[in-house]
């Protein structure tokens, strides 16, 4: 009886939650100029810290393991992500070269102010941020996941002795 009665109470929630859903947009606005120079700066901090971590794994040779080499692909895609996402907000800010009609919809357009297809293709590829940022995470599950079932498997095998 009690089981049941939490199971109709978190589906009401769960429609309840859909029920109120709302747009939201997928990008974020920086207040001129400290929030971008801030924002630019704990990109970076990401980057060193990621190459931080993957610098000790190599060191304490740590990715000999399958979950450890994982953590450390993820942290490659993080850095990656990390630099394409500096190599984006650079381009939005270079206000006189883009033009974004219809913004955070499915029909949204960047029209060229000036004639610098080159510009235009590469804000397009850096945009495709979600190539880089999905297989970080990605590799951060799997590899967690994988130190995890080692853990367990240790555990279990120091307690039988």
């Amino acid at each position: 009886m009690k089981k049941s009665y939490v199971t109709i109470v978190s589906c009401c929630f769960i429609l309840l939650m859909f029920a109120m859903v709302q747009p939201a947009g997928a990008t974020q606005v920086h207040a001129e100029p400290e929030g971008l120079w801030a924002h630019q700066i704990a990109h970076l901090f990401f980057i060193i810290s990621m190459g931080i971590l993957i610098y000790w794994l190599r060191e304490w040779k740590l990715v000999e393991e399958k979950g450890w080499r994982l953590v450390q692909y993820s942290a490659l895609f993080f850095i990656l992500w990390n630099i394409d996402a500096i190599i984006v907000h650079h381009l939005d800010q270079l206000g006189d070269t883009f033009r974004t009609i219809n913004a955070g919809t499915w029909y949204a357009s960047i029209s060229m102010n000036k004639d610098s297809s080159g510009l235009a293709f590469l804000y397009y590829i850096v945009k495709l941020d979600h190539l880089l940022s999905v297989p970080a995470i990605f590799f951060l599950y799997i590899g967690l996941r994988q130190l995890l079932k080692q853990a367990q498997v240790m555990k279990t095998s120091d307690g039988k002795s």
